[in-house]
């Protein structure tokens, strides 16, 4: 990648560690064999990050909209819709050891790396695309169908080794089944959370969740720290051609979307 293209994007330079971090949380959450609560731990980690990069940029961004990035018209399932309980956790735990390796490593790095090209590329629309004080729900349903079109129509794919490589150290590392991987990589919210699901709003659950996650990411000898750096140098080091053209693509799609369409309410 050229000197030019480097500095072109350098503004995508101050959110790209928290991408990386929630990427790989979200896919260790992903991991999860527990229903339903996969989708919400996921949700947690992502909705907040979308809000966090919306919030540098001023733009307004309230849950609605938030959610509607990470699952378009999928709803995501309420905290207190959780069906989990002690048995089912046992359950999980006991599936959890019969995962391979190997076959969820490569899953959750298709994930992550798919999670970090979304969220960099909604990170270049608030930077370079984004009009008015805040995004509606409606408005950001558009954007997560353009976001994923670029990610689906461009030719290649995001390498997602560096992802790879993170995860399965993480992995290694710690010895533990993915539903204990994802509760260390929430600082242990998620059992707290399990157990107090009738306790707890909604708001009240996601701060848990992104009070542990920056506290674990806040301590460099913690294992998502390593992970997250790791997957960083990688990324810092490589070229990116994939990620390059998935912009372009997205940068004129969404102009031209808009030049046809009236503009939403914020």
């Amino acid at each position: 990648m050229s000197t030019e293209l480097v500095t072109r994007r350098d503004y995508l330079q101050a959110h790209r560690r928290q991408i990386v971090a929630r990427s790989i949380a979200a896919a260790l959450a992903g991991a999860l064999p527990i229903p339903f609560v996969d989708d919400w731990v996921v949700a947690a980690i992502l909705s907040r990050g979308y809000r966090r990069i919306a919030a540098a940029h001023q733009i307004d961004l309230d849950d609605r909209a938030a959610t509607n990035l990470v699952f378009g018209k999928t709803p995501p399932t309420s905290v207190i819709d959780l069906a989990v309980g002690s048995l089912a956790v046992k359950l999980a735990t006991q599936s959890a050891k019969r995962v391979l390796l190997a076959l969820t490593a490569v899953r959750r790095a298709r994930s992550a790396a798919r999670t970090f090209a979304a969220m960099t590329l909604f990170d270049h629309y608030c930077a370079r695309l984004h009009t008015g004080m805040g995004l509606s729900a409606e408005r950001a349903l558009e954007l997560r169908e353009e976001i994923s079109r670029a990610i689906d129509s461009t030719d290649g794919a995001l390498a997602f080794h560096p992802f790879r490589k993170g995860l399965t150290a993480a992995v290694r590392a710690s010895l533990k089944a993915p539903l204990a991987l994802a509760d260390a990589a929430s600082g242990g919210a998620l059992r707290r959370l399990l157990a107090r699901r009738s306790e707890v709003t909604e708001a009240e659950a996601v701060d848990e969740v992104e009070d542990a996650l920056e506290k674990q990411l806040a301590d460099s000898g913690n294992f998502l720290s390593r992970a997250v750096t790791s997957v960083e140098q990688q990324l810092a080091a490589e070229t990116n051609p994939f990620l390059e053209a998935a912009l372009e693509n997205f940068d004129r799609w969404w102009r031209a979307r808009m030049a046809v369409q009236p503009p939403s309410a914020p």
